[in-house]
């Protein structure tokens, strides 16, 4: 029996596109897409810019084992505490993890997107090294999108987002992947959140952006076991773009929202400010 959380309240809104949660320092980060801006906020909504991002679409955050923050997009770079930042890969990237040994992974595709582009062509997995070099660890993602390292640190798991499903790889001890398999699919996976138990929360396929039913949710968020189990769900008034766990205890959900009208239209819906930072709350 699926269990649903409460219905979401907002946290922030205002924004143009909202991608990247992530949950750090006591606070809810996320990547504010065209703005070009990092943004922490508090449970209160309290606001902060906390650095410069690219002023576009289709980048990410995340923080290397040092503490140093790292954002993704036509390269990748390493924010140093003085304010100054350094290139570690003049080659972009979609998505960033890192896994508890200290390996970066990075994944993204070639090609352009959206703005009549079309859909790009598979994508790949690179393992990005500390000196800036990195090497390919996987291929043919079918758009690889949000990526999470299961709490042991044995898997790696990437939201292919146009297949609708999740896929599993072994992390070896030189940051490998291997094992390649289907954790669940039937879904709609964007940016991805795991649990300290293993669930992991990501986007449903039922939803009117992906079956055109406008009496289907416009978003819903379902936590889903390794093998498809769906176990929990809460829905949204918009297509959640990304989500991520945090709070003191850890049981708050927050829920990145954006309109949604086809690929082709994002910078029009950017434009609108209209996304907004949901959050909920999992039982105690």
């Amino acid at each position: 029996m699926i269990e649903h959380l409460p219905s979401p309240r907002t946290l922030l809104t205002g924004l143009a596109m909202v991608e990247s949660a992530r949950w750090h320092d006591g606070r809810l980060w996320f990547a504010h897409w065209g703005v070009g801006e990092v943004v922490a906020v508090d449970l209160d909504g309290r606001a902060e810019v906390m650095a410069p991002g690219p002023a576009r679409m289709g980048w990410s955050i995340d923080w290397l084992p040092d503490g140093r923050l790292v954002t993704t997009g036509e390269t990748v770079t390493r924010h140093e505490p003085d304010g100054t930042t350094t290139t570690l890969r003049d080659r972009g990237a979609n998505e960033i993890v890192t896994d508890p040994r200290g390996h970066v992974f990075v994944d993204g595709f070639d090609g352009a997107f959206g703005d009549g582009a079309g859909m790009p062509d598979p994508g790949w997995i690179d393992l990005l090294g500390p000196d800036g070099t990195s090497r390919r660890v996987a291929e043919d993602i079918d758009f690889p999108n949000g990526m999470v390292v299961t709490p042991d640190g044995t898997s790696l798991v990437v939201a292919e987002s146009v297949a609708g499903r999740l896929t599993a790889f072994t992390i070896a001890e030189d940051g490998g992947l291997s094992g390649r398999r289907v954790w669940a699919d039937g879904l709609g996976p964007d940016g991805i959140a795991i649990d300290p138990a293993g669930g992991i929360w990501t986007q449903t396929a039922d939803t009117a952006a992906h079956t055109g039913d406008p009496g289907a949710p416009r978003g819903a968020c379902v936590r889903v076991l390794d093998g498809g189990e769906v176990t929990h769900r809460v829905e949204t008034d918009l297509p959640c773009f990304s989500c991520v766990l945090g709070g003191p205890e850890g049981r708050h959900l927050f829920l990145l929202c954006n309109e949604f009208e086809g690929v082709d239209r994002l910078r029009e819906v950017q434009e609108r400010r209209s996304a907004r930072v949901l959050v909920t709350e999992l039982p105690g």
